[in-house]
């Protein structure tokens, strides 16, 4: 990595700073990683070990994922899944994913952080909730290191199967102790809480429907011994909201309550079915949601009230989720993705409001905070999700000369997201190059195509 990089004459530098700065002519001098200063290129050092003159791109913060499944880059479009809702799609891909070797979660990993990063992410949050065939989350760091990748390693869990009434069948869950006793070797051997870390590790029991209470209790009170966050999917969809009354008599976020699931340290993917006053709970405890658009969509759970966290001021950032429910990894077209549903919500609430009362559309360049900044809050990073001095050279660039910013230059920060998503042209991590004109740096491309239909043909065979 060069010690010094300096970034110059971009069209648009998009700081998400508090001020929501954006510098025409903008630039970054970075050392050993981070941003040393941020402004016009005037302004600047005019030299450095590594040089990168972005005249006539766009520049802002890498983009921050806070929910997927990387390994399901492998069952992508299963045919007997593709029409299914979310319990059925599980049921039916269940015992495919029991194939899972450790080499199948290296793999798929690889192919998931390519596509994110092809498509401006630079931090990614993965849930691996099941370990099949010796299969472990180190597989999952090794590939992210392997990548230049920053990533955020979630041990997920499930300890109720089917015998119990839970949803999964005995074959793919494992015993409390197992679970924690793993939990707690990941998170001595990699979790890094100091600024820059490239790995951290989140205890993430799967889903109401998965999991015991007593390893929801368990995991918090683990989870707060080392100062780890907390992760779990929740009010995806009403069959979830029918199970956890049944079993438990509570609503999913009473029932995270009753648990000890309510704080900053938490963040909840989906939370679909969530009402005014389990808004105000989270805004409250001060809870994160992941949002998942398409993969809600895909799977026919509903519509999010996205408009209503971020009135609540409920922390919010984006999550592709898993690329068997989405099915792809690309976190600009996902950004688009939250924006247009989010208008179709306002559509749909103001309905039958006059002009003047109907709620606010949500921005192009709100949908763009909401994968940065918001990401970053969600993941409890502060050296991550805008660029400001002191943080993390997490940044990404756009080339405007495109054919799909063709017409759009009058404001090429909002064509971002109102045109068609493309691929970034730079994507740097922590001052290293992960895509450099538009090519993985850090990966060959057309062996892991090869490598990854070979697995995914294996598993369905």
């Amino acid at each position: 990595m060069p010690k010094t990089f300096l970034v110059k004459n971009a069209a648009v530098l998009v700081t998400m700073d508090g001020t929501r700065r954006e510098i025409p002519g903008g630039g970054l001098f970075v050392r050993d990683g981070f941003i040393e200063q941020v402004g016009p290129s005037a302004d600047l050092p005019t030299e450095a070990d590594e040089v990168l003159d972005l005249t006539g791109h766009v520049v802002l913060p890498g983009m921050v994922n806070t929910h997927h499944h990387f390994y399901q880059t492998l069952t992508r479009a299963v045919p007997a899944a593709q029409d299914a809702n979310l319990f059925n799609w599980l049921k039916t891909l269940y015992p495919i994913w029991a194939r899972l070797r450790p080499d199948d979660i290296y793999i798929s990993t690889q192919t998931a952080l390519a596509e994110l990063a092809l498509s401006g992410c630079t931090t990614a949050s993965d849930h691996l909730y099941l370990f099949p065939n010796g299969s472990r989350l180190d597989d999952e760091i090794a590939a992210a290191r392997d990548m230049g990748m920053r990533i955020h390693a979630s041990r997920g869990s499930m300890s109720l199967g089917e015998s119990q009434g839970g949803l999964p069948p005995d074959s793919v869950v494992d015993t409390e102790e197992a679970i924690l006793r793993d939990s707690v070797r990941l998170i001595e051997t990699y979790h890094d809480p100091n600024p820059g870390a490239m790995v951290q590790i989140v205890l993430a029991p799967c889903s109401p429907f998965s999991v015991t209470g007593e390893l929801m209790k368990e995991s918090a009170v683990l989870a707060r011994h080392y100062g780890v966050q907390l992760h779990t999917h929740l009010a995806e969809t009403q069959d979830e909201e029918e199970f956890c009354l049944q079993r438990f008599g509570h609503r999913p976020v009473a029932y995270m309550e009753s648990v000890g699931w309510l704080g900053k340290d938490v963040w909840f993917a989906h939370a679909v079915h969530i009402d005014l006053p389990e808004i105000q709970v989270f805004a409250h405890h001060g809870c994160g949601v992941a949002h998942c658009p398409s993969s809600n969509m895909r799977l026919g759970s509903g519509i999010a009230p996205l408009n209503g966290y971020l009135r609540a001021g409920v922390k919010v950032g984006l999550g592709v989720d898993g690329s068997a429910s989405n099915d792809g990894s690309h976190m600009l077209a996902e950004a688009r993705q939250a924006m247009l549903l989010a208008r179709l919500g306002a559509g749909l609430a103001g309905a039958s409001l006059s002009t003047e009362d109907a709620p606010p559309l949500l921005t192009g360049r709100q949908a763009l905070e909401l994968a940065t900044r918001g990401g970053a809050a969600v993941l409890g990073r502060g050296d991550i999700g805008s660029l400001e001095v002191g943080k993390c050279a997490d940044f990404i660039a756009y080339d405007l000369s495109r054919l799909e910013y063709t017409g759009a230059l009058h404001d090429p920060v909002a064509a971002l997201v109102f045109c068609q998503p493309r691929n970034t042209d730079y994507t740097v991590v922590q001052g290293k190059y992960v895509v450099k004109q538009g090519m993985l740096a850090t990966l060959d491309l057309s062996r892991q195509i090869e490598t990854h239909n070979q697995a995914a043909a294996r598993l369905l065979t």
